[in-house]
């Protein structure tokens, strides 16, 4: 009689072993599952990103607005009859030997500057 209780317990946990530990177990599906929904994640933030650049796209093909703002922003460029104005911050630090405080950690001061381009510049008036 043992020997008929232990052949199906050996059994059972043969026909077991597949479920649990196998090529399709409950374990591989769940991490399966794990993986798609990370991949379906990083898809729709790349699809976020693609419809963002295809509306920058059709913003350049279009208009002239995106166009001006690319060439201010990364180039520099600017309008006639516009004056250019650079904000610059003026940082102290302190230093281990200074032992005053200074007055003002940054200052914010603003200079006309030259147009990158020369014939931008505004004309003279008399």
């Amino acid at each position: 009689m043992k020997a008929i209780i232990l052949i199906f317990v050996i059994l059972i946990a043969l026909l077991q072993y597949p479920l649990w530990l196998g090529k399709g177990s409950w374990l591989r599906v769940w991490d399966l599952n794990r993986q798609i929904a990370e991949q379906q994640e990083k898809n729709n933030g790349l699809k976020a990103r693609n419809e963002t650049l295809n509306a920058e796209v059709l913003d350049l093909k279009s208009g002239r607005a995106a166009i001006e703002e690319r060439a201010r922003s990364e180039l520099g460029m600017v309008k006639q009859d516009e004056v250019f104005y650079q904000v610059l911050e003026n940082t102290t630090t302190k230093t281990p030997t200074t032992s005053t405080p200074s007055a003002a950690t940054s200052a914010v001061t603003s200079t006309p500057s030259a147009p990158a381009n020369p014939m931008l510049e505004k004309p003279a008036k008399k």
